[in-house]
């Protein structure tokens, strides 16, 4: 959900990308896991531009938005049903050189 992914995000913005995978490598969050393959992807992308250091690559904006929500239900005592919400997220990764 974007609760739990804007923590992690919140941690990694505005550091250099060194210091962004170490933490994310070490994080126990469940998150840091797939916002560090978005990190290395975007690292990967830099890469590819004539001119750029990847090792002065920082992040510069980091945004998490809500994604569509999945809306199931659940079963339960007394013929009811309880909603079951599966939250996703939109993360936008921007880095620039220092």
């Amino acid at each position: 959900s974007p609760r739990k992914v804007r923590i992690v995000a919140d941690a990694i913005r505005g550091e250099k990308v060194n210091a962004a995978m170490d933490f994310l490598a070490f994080s126990a969050k469940g998150a840091a896991k797939p916002m560090a393959k978005l990190l290395k992807s975007a690292i990967v992308n830099a890469s590819r531009e004539k001119g750029v250091d990847v090792d002065n690559l920082y992040i510069k904006e980091l945004r998490v938005d809500t994604a569509p929500t999945l809306k199931r239900w659940m079963a339960r005592a007394r013929g009811m049903t309880s909603p079951i919400l599966k939250r996703a997220s939109h993360v936008m990764m921007r880095l620039e050189e220092k």
